[in-house]
């Protein structure tokens, strides 16, 4: 019995002090970026969460990766939970923009600096950085393809857009605009299938209401059923000097995709350029075969790589580099602006294979 009661004690010291060595251990497991994602049930989040752990490899930072599984709840909780370990930087994609704002204004109570990652945040002013793609560039590129490829004068161009519903869908068409309306104005293209552009036509800058009257008409909401269902209405109406050579504005990779095959079937289309967005792998695939002509491919790693940088760019203290802005319906929010890349056949190899993106034998005909 004496053994016994002596053993407690001892006991008692083992657990006290197993106490504090773990306390310590956790007070030392401080994390630097925090960093919440959507969901784990789509591959690119999946794949990002890899992608940021391997551009701090090599740093004396840490990070902690938390995902939504799509619910604004789980990723205040997330949020919260980042806070309490210390965290200095939160990068997070929203999964709701508006309800995401509860979120980083308590991250910025706490001296937190917020990334914004792929979606903006709205209508607070508790997000200092924004890392994106150029949506606007993209539109430019791809309307910029049509002009580099265009044949003669007055070639019927047929305009298509994204989802009315989508800002995204808005900024691509006032991009695509910039670069083809004075191409409509000089007589180069002749537009097929839309008479509120061919009303607003001699206007080089739209505004947000002029380009949802256009867009209103030629949306696809980015169904590709939709797309195919529109593509044949237009051409079905076509008169014979809107068909021969012509010029498509598609605004991704699965309308433009639905909408070739459309244009491929009528024996009066001689030729056709069609744009996308994207880089899928059926659009890739596509490409090569000469069913579409080229596709904005927005590489997602370099987005990382963005958001990254400009992570350890504060931590290090320093002001990291923007290089636009975006205004979130409170405040400018400045903004990274990642490179979009233009791949058609001459490239796709060494925009797609050779950096890894792809694997050759994922398709036919390389």
């Amino acid at each position: 019995m004496k053994k016994l009661l002596k053993a407690i004690p001892l006991m008692l010291v083992v657990l006290m002090l197993t106490a504090i060595v773990s306390a310590c251990g956790n007070s030392g497991s401080k994390v630097d970026v925090g960093i919440v994602l959507p969901t784990k049930d789509e591959p690119r989040w999946v794949q990002d969460e890899q992608r940021f752990k391997d551009e701090l490899k090599g740093t004396k930072y840490s990070v902690e990766i938390l995902f939504s599984q799509g619910s604004s709840a789980k990723e205040k909780e997330n949020v919260d939970s980042l806070i309490a370990k210390g965290i200095k930087v939160l990068i997070i994609s929203p999964q709701d923009g508006d309800a995401a704002a509860a979120s980083v204004e308590a991250a910025q109570k706490a001296g937190i600096k917020v990334i914004s990652y792929d979606r903006l945040i709205t209508n607070t002013d508790a997000v200092d950085y924004y890392v994106t793609f150029d949506s606007v560039a993209v539109g430019k590129a791809q309307a910029q393809y049509l002009v580099d490829n265009a044949k003669g004068s007055g070639q019927p161009l047929y305009l298509y857009a994204g989802a009315a519903s989508d800002n995204n869908a808005f900024l691509f068409f006032e991009g695509a605009w910039t670069v083809l309306q004075p191409k409509i104005a000089d007589g180069t293209f002749k537009i097929a299938n839309s008479s509120e552009a061919v009303t607003l036509q001699d206007k080089a800058e739209l505004s947000r209401e002029e380009l949802s009257k256009i867009i209103s008409q030629v949306t696809t909401n980015w169904d590709p059923s939709e797309a195919k269902n529109k593509a044949q209405t237009h051409l079905t109406a076509a008169a014979a000097d809107q068909k021969g050579d012509v010029a498509i504005l598609a605004p991704n990779d699965g309308t433009a995709r639905s909408i070739a095959d459309v244009f491929a079937t009528d024996s009066a289309i001689t030729s056709f350029v069609v744009t996308g967005q994207d880089a899928e792998k059926a659009s890739i695939q596509y490409v090569i075969d000469g069913k579409q002509s080229m596709t904005v491919f927005k590489d997602v790693r370099n987005l990382v790589k963005d958001a990254m940088g400009m992570a350890v760019t504060i931590l290090d203290g320093k002001e990291p580099e923007t290089t636009g802005s975006y205004n979130n319906g409170k405040v400018d929010v400045q903004a990274k602006q990642t490179d979009v890349i233009v791949v058609d056949k001459d490239n796709v190899k060494a925009s797609l294979i050779d950096s890894k993106y792809y694997e050759a034998s994922e398709f036919t005909g390389l």
